[in-house]
């Protein structure tokens, strides 16, 4: 029995041993929380002031009220902790963002209620949500902005709440996954076709008049005119998207695929005036995107990330050895290696500052200075060794911060592993790389590089084995053609 006893007690520690650690969330502001909750009471007392109205006014009337302040104020509470559990890392713009949206659903509720159809009032907001922070808070807004009603006067007909419910969450689990402003406007067209036919079934005919109102567009209760109102106003929330972007740090699929456009400005510098940086990065993107794929990451996040985590050598390309033609080496001509560490430092802070001209989000940003986290500067830390140089082993380490989410943790990996992949032999065996693989990620994880990256020691395995299946891929033999004076052979 006690030996029973001691397996379960050992399985359950592998067990919490094996579980992805807790990322910390970001830290808000005083001033921030104070702005949040002032948001959250109005939104309480637009959804709830209407049942003080009611004349004569007795006890139970306020209790009800109350009910519904309390009902209102502690939706927003949850909407607020579900985003912060989605996304640990989501900013205080963004979280502003999102109950404001609910502050404008309920006022609108009140104001439009009688001329505009409640699917136009719900179903854009989830769309930007969805977006921006993902499937998860999407649809927790839409519940909270679906089921709360500012006005006890207004009823909804069952089949329209449902058919609204249901256009909802299909925005809200599809608009997280869109990749394009294409996949957008096609989003934004067959919704409100389904909407309309939907209605034809579930409502009937009998409330579609076309164009015999004057006012058809907001004759709230027309099953076409709800329909096209809804297809507009969705128009112009994707037109207002990109506003949204650049105001609150959103960061969605397709500004990910725009800003992986090897023909930005600052990618095509990388690829002119740092030809060598620029393979090596297109290099680790093969290795970090399988890697990201295998564990159920975000590829379109590390992909980008990647290609932008070493634009800060853009200041100084020479001094990096694969941009070297074998001539020279800068280094070598100051024989310092404290300042070729400095040098080497500036790399990243440069980045951040190309990053920060260039308007990078900051998502991406992340990637220049926690690529290279804390490591030490190996050679050159060994170079002022041998100097005996009077040193401090801090100063031949990068700034950081270590990674703080996977993505950044697996390009840093990527990034020790692609030049000692590429380096071994050509007959070098599987298990000889996976043991290099294997060496490198270990010394990082010794070092303490990944203790904030959220990644278990389940996905560790899995990223080797994707490296792995990435050299097998890129190391490939080519025979000798024969030639003749006149021609050749392919």
């Amino acid at each position: 029995m006690q030996n029973i006893t001691t397996k379960i007690k050992k399985s359950l520690y592998l067990w919490r041993r094996s579980q992805v650690p807790i990322q910390q969330p970001n830290r808000i502001s005083k001033i921030d929380n104070l702005i949040i909750f002032l948001i959250c009471i109005l939104i309480s007392v637009i959804s709830s002031y209407k049942l003080l109205l009611i004349s004569p006014l007795n006890i139970s009337d306020v209790i009800s009220w109350f009910f519904n302040f309390t009902e209102a104020l502690i939706s927003s509470c949850i909407l607020i902790l579900i985003s912060k559990k989605e996304n640990p890392t989501i900013s205080s713009r963004q979280i502003i963002l999102i109950i404001t949206l609910l502050l404008a659903s309920q006022a609108s509720k009140l104001a439009f209620a009688s001329t505009i159809s409640p699917l136009s009032m719900i179903i854009p907001p989830a769309l930007i949500i969805s977006q921006g922070m993902g499937s998860i808070t999407a649809l927790a807004w839409v519940s909270i902005a679906s089921f709360i009603w500012p006005d006890p006067t207004v009823t909804i007909n069952n089949n329209l709440f449902f058919i609204l419910l249901v256009c909802a969450s299909v925005v809200s689990l599809f608009g997280a996954r869109i990749r394009s402003r294409a996949q957008l406007l096609q989003l934004s067209i067959l919704v409100p076709i389904g909407s309309l036919l939907s209605r034809l079934i579930l409502i009937g005919k009998e409330k579609i008049f076309f164009v015999d109102k004057q006012e058809f567009v907001f004759a709230n209760g027309d099953i076409f005119s709800d329909s096209l109102l809804l297809a507009i106003v969705m128009l112009f929330t994707i037109l207002f998207i990109p506003i949204f972007e650049s105001i609150f740090g959103l960061l969605t699929k397709a500004r990910l695929l725009e800003l992986a456009d090897k023909e930005k400005p600052l990618i095509r510098r990388l690829s002119l005036e740092a030809p060598g940086t620029f393979e090596h990065t297109l290099l680790i993107c093969g290795l970090a995107e399988e890697a990201t794929r295998i564990i159920g990451g975000d590829i379109d996040l590390i992909k980008t990330g990647a290609l932008y985590h070493d634009v800060g050598k853009l200041h100084a390309p020479n001094w990096f050895i694969e941009n070297q033609d074998g001539s020279k080496n800068p280094h070598d001509e100051i024989d310092d290696p404290v300042r070729s560490a400095e040098v080497l430092q500036a790399h990243v802070d440069e980045g951040l500052k190309y990053a920060r001209k260039n308007r990078l989000p900051k998502p991406i940003e992340n990637f220049i200075p926690e690529h290279q986290g804390t490591l030490k500067m190996g050679y050159f830390f060994h170079k002022a060794k041998e100097k005996k140089i009077n040193i401090n082993e801090n100063d031949f380490r990068y700034n950081g911060p270590i990674p703080q989410s996977k993505e950044t943790a697996i390009l840093m990996l990527a990034d020790g592993c692609e030049a000692a992949l590429r380096a071994m032999n050509i007959n070098a065996s599987d298990n000889e790389a996976l043991e290099t693989i294997s060496k490198i990620i270990y010394s990082r994880q010794k070092d303490g590089q990944l203790d904030d990256s959220n990644l278990s020691k389940g996905e560790i395995f899995l990223i080797k084995r994707a490296f792995l299946n990435v050299w097998k891929r890129i190391r490939h033999r080519r025979i000798q053609y024969p030639t003749t004076k006149n021609n050749t052979f392919s």
